[in-house]
């Protein structure tokens, strides 16, 4: 079997092509979490203001809920992590 030098630059071109794309969609994902932190601080200020409580815990189980039946186990985990960058100081 003959290996070919351009089968490592190929894989190369691949590897650096697909972190390029990973970089640019961890970016985009970066900024929709800000947004969402953005929009979720709005909710916040009127829920307060109104007289109500910060966080609504049955808004966060369907949260919660919603990432698990997308993504499974991780999902929950990631869902946590998104409602704390979102809940703000407590």
């Amino acid at each position: 079997m003959t290996v070919t030098t351009t089968e490592p630059t190929a894989a190369a071109e691949l590897i650096a092509g697909s972190r390029e794309r990973i970089d640019a969609l961890d970016d985009r994902i970066i900024g929709l979490i800000q947004e969402r932190m953005a929009v979720s601080s709005v909710i916040q200020e009127a829920r307060i203001g109104s007289g109500g409580r910060r966080v609504s815990l049955s808004r966060e189980m369907q949260v919660l809920n919603h990432y698990s039946e997308a993504l499974g186990k991780p999902g929950t985990s990631l869902a946590m992590t998104l409602l704390e960058l979102c809940r703000g100081r407590v």
